[in-house]
């Protein structure tokens, strides 16, 4: 085998899967189709359980020296009110907050970690033809150049567009979802920090997340009007925004092209079989999930550290690990399958009804005015988000030094 292990994709799930694995003594090989990590309004969210394990390996004190912005609220106007939802200030973790660093730094964050170990290899802009699979079994792949990388272990974390998908190496379940999202920016005029906020007005959903100098904003749509939204020109979605999100102010000149407009075309759905010998899917190309929240990377991050306790150790000592694939699978479906079932209900019957509806609200739902009235219950959506369910905790002891 010319590699233990390879790991086709370099996101989060890949690189901390990869640093998680050369900590334990596997020899890793992380392939990246691209050629950097600068692409713009990929999930941007480190939660407290993803900086949990952060801390496990001792790199918390080193991520959190880089430049970040940090959310601890979120904020709801709805039916002319405002009206906190969300609030991770008790949370139980050494980092009560949601820390908002691009991506490309976290990932960078991740490679510098994992490259200090001299068993781990990254190649960026290395795409891959095929898989290799032999007697019903994957053995690696075939580059686009040509290539054949022969492993012990193949683990795909290329996302919800993974070539395991695409070839239907293992079946899929589509969940469906009703939404799209518009993802562009616009700047700060005001000194506010901290906050998650979210507006609700006349059939509109808008969001803004504070990213220090600007707010990150995702307009939310039914499904497949983008480019009817578009045809509209960009002085009537200036006016969406405007209706449903006055505090804004004029934004004509900032956002003056439907080029600063970013699809994101939201799906739903997980494998049926996360596995077949050979082959693991984690992350994105296990379970696509909606962008509420902005779980997706946690979720990634902690299915890694799943795989990584339940395979390494018998990796580094040489043995085959095809029999404890489906362990991984049932350690990490059951969180999964319960946050995608959330999803799932918030979308059809909260998101989709509220932009089927062109009337503003005259009250918040009771659900809402219930967590007004009990600050106390704030805490949970808070901690739900923040923690997850079933958080894994890095079990393996390294080879070498962290």
């Amino acid at each position: 085998m010319e590699t233990d292990l390879l790991i086709v994709g370099g996101g989060p799930a890949g690189l901390m899967a990869g640093l998680l694995f050369a900590r334990a003594g596997v020899s890793v090989r992380v392939v990246e189709k691209h050629a950097d990590f600068l692409h713009d309004f990929r999930g941007d969210t480190v939660h407290p359980s993803t900086m949990d394990v952060l801390g496990q390996l001792g790199l918390l004190e080193r991520f959190l020296r880089r430049p970040h912005q940090r959310l601890n609220r979120a904020e709801l106007r709805i039916g002319g009110r405002d009206m906190v939802v969300g609030d991770l200030s008790r949370v139980r973790s050494r980092t009560p907050f949601i820390a908002m660093m691009p991506q490309w730094d976290f990932l960078d964050f991740l490679r510098g970690e994992a490259s200090a170990f001299p068993n781990f290899r990254l190649d960026m802009g290395t795409a891959i033809e095929r898989y290799l699979v032999e007697d019903g079994r994957v053995c690696g792949v075939e580059l686009a150049g040509g290539e054949c990388v022969r492993a012990g272990l193949t683990i795909a974390a290329d996302g919800r567009h993974s070539l395991v998908r695409r070839d239907r190496l293992l079946p899929l379940t589509d969940l469906g979802s009703p939404i799209d999202v518009f993802w562009f920016e616009l700047p700060k005029r005001t000194a506010e920090a901290g906050t998650l906020r979210i507006a609700v007005e006349g059939g509109r959903i808008l969001v803004r997340v504070d990213r220090g100098t600007y707010w990150q904003c995702a307009l939310v749509f039914p499904k497949g009007r983008a480019e009817t939204l578009k045809a509209r020109g960009m002085a009537a979605i200036r006016a969406e925004i405007a209706a449903v999100e006055p505090r804004l102010g004029n934004i004509a000149d900032d956002l003056a092209s439907p080029d600063q407009l970013h699809l994101l075309e939201v799906s739903l759905d997980r494998l049926k079989r996360w596995h077949r010998p050979g082959l693991l899917a984690i992350g994105d190309a296990a379970h696509a999930m909606s962008p509420m929240g902005g779980i997706g990377i946690n979720l990634a991050i902690q299915d890694a550290v799943a795989a990584a306790n339940i395979l390494a150790g018998p990796l580094a000592r040489g043995e085959a690990v095809d029999h404890l694939l489906p362990k991984v699978q049932r350690r990490r479906e059951g969180s999964t399958k319960l946050i995608q079932l959330v999803q799932k209900i918030t979308q059809d019957w909260v998101l989709a009804p509220v932009l089927r509806r062109n009337k503003s609200l005259r009250a918040p739902p009771l659900p809402l005015l219930v967590l007004e009235r009990f600050p106390a219950l704030r805490r949970i959506p808070g901690r739900a988000i923040a923690l997850g369910i079933r958080r894994e905790r890095v079990c393996l002891p390294g080879a070498y030094a962290a």
